[in-house]
């Protein structure tokens, strides 16, 4: 294992490049120098509030240049990092706060009031720092950021030090149960993330060695920075010099994304599947030929999968990128990649698999390529120490194969005759029919291939016949009308008659979170209802 630490190498960059842009929000451009400095201020500040060496500090935030400036200051001071929600609720937000024993939270003033509710039952919590968003005063139980990021004078570098094993935490929410913190040692992220990058970084290496001569790559997270989709490729631009650009709205909006890819020359972006690809794809199609996307060389999206359709039309409009579909979750980076460009697009669900992963049988033992067997993706290398304060979800999640370490976060898949593999989806939230197995995501991509249909989910309601019955959840397009019998014969053409959907109720929105994940309870329990059974 070698030592790398973000403060350090960050702290490398604005020592070489301090005059080359690191943040831009809007009008706002930051300098990495003066990122360095002001992050200093906010570092020592954590430093004398008496906060513990590996103590967490939590950014409640929406996107924005103190997000990663405050991560920058909490990793120099040997802290770590946690992502918050911003869409959480006053019990979910003490949940992790206490959870993740955070000592600081660094927070949008609109979250002012919420967080009144419920930092009297939050002791640990020793500092409040206040991002004024133009939604009303400092509260007197906080202090103000901007004024303390520009009370940086030195480079802090805290007096316990910083390694390599200094952690980053990311809480995931999961499908089920209270999110967990996935703990990330420094090191290991920065090699596995950087693995996908042109230059990475080594398993050992010196900081010293490093030389950044120039600026490099402009990163855009179109989806929020509070989740690893948004977050970690940022981590990654940062580590070779780069900038990263955030809009300024605080929901998505298309036309303000291609307005900032021309303007600022982004190379790389961010989102989540088409929940992102359809809007800006409807603004290119309702615009063509309004804005030069030269400077964009790739776009990666994780977390839902991404339609052949959407990718298809993209790569019309600009030809010259690459579409990255990456298949990975917190606590299990680099499971597989599925890569269109270049007249080429890559099946929906059909990835490749990453180097360190392997699909696994119901023994644990690896299944090899042949007669299509299906298991559970397993993978190995670097991955995480575990999650944060739960010993037996680690023991179940992280397991040892052939003397291996591996990371199985429950996630099922066929291995192809050519060893490629076809995503099935999450074991959580399987539908169990007649005992077959069926995985919404599979049924899912085949109703949104239908023109009627926008958005799709597929649930499980209870069948006496069957134990659970497929259903369709559709957010229909706009003017089309949901024939339920069409739909169910449209799946057929494609999947096995059990997998088609027994019942098609349409739902005004499908309503998915700014990560473009779904509550298959919450749209589970209203199908049950629309259908008059019990969930």
């Amino acid at each position: 294992m070698g030592n790398w630490n973000y403060a350090d190498i960050w702290e490398r960059v604005a020592d070489q490049i301090p005059n080359e842009d690191c943040l831009i929000h809007g009008d706002r451009r930051i300098k990495w120098g003066d990122v360095d400095r002001r992050a200093d201020g906010i570092a020592q500040h954590l430093i004398d509030a008496g906060l513990e060496r590996q103590q967490a500090v939590a950014q409640y935030l929406y996107n924005g240049p103190e997000y990663m400036e405050s991560m920058f200051a909490a990793f120099k001071a040997a802290y770590v990092p946690v992502n918050t929600n911003y869409r959480y609720t006053a019990d979910e937000l003490k949940y992790l706060w206490d959870n993740a024993d955070a000592g600081a939270v660094v927070f949008h003033g609109t979250f002012s009031d919420l967080i009144d509710t419920i930092r009297g039952s939050l002791p640990n919590i020793k500092v409040w720092l206040w991002v004024d968003d133009g939604s009303g005063p400092c509260p007197d139980w906080a202090e103000e950021y901007e004024a303390i990021a520009n009370s940086g004078a030195s480079r802090v570098v805290p007096s316990w030090g910083r390694s390599g094993d200094d952690l980053n935490m990311l809480y995931t929410g999961g499908t089920t149960g209270m999110p967990k913190g996935v703990m990330w040692r420094q090191d290991d992220l920065i090699v596995v993330l950087s693995g996908a990058l042109a230059t990475p970084y080594p398993d050992e290496g010196d900081v010293a060695d490093l030389e950044f001569a120039g600026p490099g790559p402009r990163f855009c997270p179109a989806c929020p920075q509070m989740h690893g989709t948004g977050n970690f490729p940022g981590l990654s631009a940062m580590t070779l010099g780069g900038s990263i650009v955030t809009l300024t709205g605080r929901s998505f909006d298309a036309v303000e994304l291609l307005d900032a890819i021309e303007k600022e020359g982004i190379n790389l972006m961010s989102m989540v599947g088409d929940a992102f690809g359809k809007p800006i794809l409807k603004a290119l199609d309702a615009s063509p030929g309004k804005w030069n996307l030269a400077s964009l060389v790739g776009i990666t999206s994780s977390g839902v999968m991404w339609s052949e359709e959407v990718k298809q039309r993209l790569l019309e409009h600009h030809p010259n990128m690459v579409l990255n579909d990456a298949f990975s979750s917190s606590e299990a980076l680099g499971m597989g990649t599925s890569t269109s460009g270049g007249g080429s697009t890559a099946k929906t669900a059909r990835f490749q698999l990453g180097q360190h992963c392997v699909v696994i049988g119901d023994d644990n033992a690896i299944l090899k390529p042949g007669g299509r067997p299906q298991g559970r993706l397993a993978v190995g290398g670097r991955q995480p120490l575990g999650y944060y304060k739960d010993e037996a979800k680690t023991a179940s999640t992280f397991l040892m194969i052939d003397g291996k370490r591996y990371s199985c976060p429950g996630d099922f898949a066929i291995v192809e005759d050519d060893g490629s593999i076809t995503l099935l989806g999450r074991g959580s939230v399987c539908i169990n029919t007649g005992g077959e197995k069926v995985f919404p995501e599979e049924v899912e991509e085949a109703l949104k291939t239908h023109p009627s249909v926008l958005d799709a989910v597929a649930v499980g309601v209870p069948d006496e016949k069957f134990g659970e019955a497929v259903t369709a959840v559709i957010e229909s397009r706009d003017g089309a009308v949901i024939d339920g019998a069409a739909l169910i014969a449209h799946v057929k053409t494609t999947l096995a008659a059990y997998k088609a959907p027994k019942h098609v109720i349409e739902v005004d929105t499908i309503g998915r979170a700014a990560n473009g994940k779904v509550d298959y309870k919450r749209l589970k329990g209203h199908a049950s209802d629309v259908l008059g059974l019990s969930s």
